[in-house]
């Protein structure tokens, strides 16, 4: 009898995982309801998600969680996704700190909502000594004007063209002292990187399934790690 892929034992795992968790609005729409609700259960299902990969010892996950390109959404809809994501910080962040989580947030937090900046900076301050997993958020957050940033950032403190290498960039980057992304997952039917850790994910093993995030459970995030353990990872080489 052929052993499910949801029960089948992983022999390698990922380091560090990254989730563009697509499909929040089409699930609501599906069910007529509207995409503020979807994001409601989208967020509800990060919340699972982080629970899940905890149980594995995977030490690094980065979830995309507000582009900078999701701005041009309807004002109501960027507005209404701030106070979830600020309810989400309120509701769980205590869980999230007994679970020896660490937060980190990657991208441009100045230009997010005071309140929500405020409760960013205490969740990672709060957390900033947890060893269990490191979760990285990022909220307003793009690949360009990441690299946009580091560049600037390089210029300001006077590095010489001839010293930066791939090493001096990358510790100019947000995700400076992280790990390259190992596997990436995008759900929702989408097969593109939309802008996300474009620097971090130059060799990452990418997984793309049709389960639109809210719907996303344990045993598609098995599958995801399975696929990933069976892969041959050359990094250019043979």
């Amino acid at each position: 009898m052929a052993v499910k892929a949801s029960t089948r034992k992983i022999d390698r795992l990922p380091n560090h995982v990254a989730i563009v968790p697509d499909g929040n609005g089409r699930w609501a729409e599906r069910r007529g309801w509207s995409r503020l609700q979807g994001h409601r259960a989208g967020a509800e299902n990060m919340h699972r998600m982080i629970q899940y990969l905890n149980e594995y010892p995977i030490k690094y996950l980065t979830l995309y969680s507000f582009s900078s390109e999701n701005w041009g959404r309807p004002e109501s809809e960027v507005s209404g996704l701030f106070e979830l994501l600020l309810e989400v910080i309120n509701s769980y962040l205590q869980e999230i700190h007994e679970k020896n989580i660490k937060i980190r947030h990657i991208g441009r937090l100045e230009s997010l909502p005071e309140e929500l900046q405020e409760a960013i900076t205490r969740a990672a301050m709060l957390t900033e000594n947890n060893t269990q997993l490191t979760l990285n958020i990022a909220l307003n957050y793009g690949g360009r004007p990441e690299i946009v940033d580091a560049a600037r950032r390089l210029v300001t403190d006077g590095i010489k063209p001839e010293d930066i290498t791939e090493e001096t960039f990358s510790n100019y980057l947000y995700t400076a002292g992280l790990p390259d992304v190992d596997l990436l997952i995008r759900t929702g039917d989408e097969t593109r990187l939309s802008n996300f850790l474009l620097w971090q994910t130059a060799y990452s093993e990418y997984h793309f399934t049709k389960v639109l995030w809210p719907d996303f459970r344990k045993k598609d995030l098995h599958r995801a790690l399975l696929s990933y353990s069976q892969r041959k990872r050359r990094f250019g080489g043979l």
